[in-house]
């Protein structure tokens, strides 16, 4: 039984990978009619607002990291997994202590995430550019998160909804 179990539970870590990996592969096709460096939708927050509320926070965040890692090595370079590894650990742990704190719902903890993957991310480019003028771009980065990790959220949310019995069986 206990075996069993273990496979169910890779099973599903296995298909979070792979959902965000082909997420962050489809955003990067989707044109994105922004001209600011760094606004996308952020589809692969999807995986991540998903899983908080079905499998946790520590595997959320393993999905996370490989996510990165296979995306930087596969569609990108190591500067720019560097950003992500940053804003994706920045967004997570906000995700994962408001939702721990129950201060919002399924919408305002992605949104929170859109917000400081932003800020992480930001934070990384003026270290690397040794440049703080990029934080001019925080107001635009900051209303893109608001946008697009209301809308992560919502779908998030309805989906939540709908596999949360289909995990727990698998438990």
């Amino acid at each position: 039984m206990k075996r069993n179990k273990g496979a169910k539970a890779i099973a599903l870590y296995g298909m979070l990978i792979a959902l965000a990996f082909i997420f962050s592969y489809i955003e990067s096709m989707i044109p994105f009619p922004v001209p600011i460096p760094g606004v996308k939708l952020g589809l692969a927050n999807l995986v991540n607002v998903v899983g908080l509320y079905t499998v946790g926070a520590v595997g959320t965040a393993a999905v996370s990291l490989v996510r990165i890692v296979l995306v930087g090595f596969t569609f990108s370079n190591p500067g720019a997994m560097l950003y992500g590894l940053a804003g994706g650990a920045l967004s997570l742990l906000a995700m994962i202590l408001a939702k721990k704190l129950d201060w919002f719902g399924k919408a305002g903890v992605s949104i929170l995430g859109g917000i400081f993957h932003n800020i992480g991310q930001l934070t990384v480019a003026a270290l690397v550019t040794e440049q703080a003028g990029v934080f001019t771009y925080l107001p635009v980065l900051l209303a893109a998160g608001v946008v697009t990790g209301a809308v992560i959220g919502l779908l998030g949310g309805l989906i939540v909804e709908r596999i949360t019995p289909v995990v727990s069986r698998m438990g």
